[in-house]
């Protein structure tokens, strides 16, 4: 029974075996990226900051404070974001508030 199935499976991959793979061509080389394409102003500058225990780092494009990332020595990181160019930083937090779902189990 053994050897019947092993002569089975052995018949059944022969081909796959003996099939070729195709003829493939490398691919060629990208092109150069043209002059002008990447603006070193758009990088943003990181600052990095120890404020008490707290870890602060600043991103600014062109000077223009956008974000502050806020790491305490305990915690979740947190994000300071301003949206809308005004200055004014919203929290922003890293994980979305968590809705817990509430069911009525039994009531009497």
């Amino acid at each position: 029974m053994r050897r019947a199935l092993t002569v089975l499976l052995m018949a059944a991959a022969a081909p796959l075996a003996a099939q070729q793979p195709p003829n493939l061509e490398p691919l060629p080389e990208p092109p150069p990226i043209p002059p002008g394409a990447t603006d070193e102003s758009l990088e943003p500058d990181v600052t990095i900051l120890k404020r008490g225990e707290d870890t602060v780092q600043e991103y600014r494009i062109r000077g223009h404070l956008y974000m502050v990332k806020v790491t305490p020595p305990h915690g979740v990181p947190y994000y300071l974001v301003d949206r809308d160019g005004t200055g004014v930083m919203a929290r922003q937090d890293v994980m979305p508030t968590l809705a817990v779902p509430m069911w009525v189990i039994k009531s009497w």
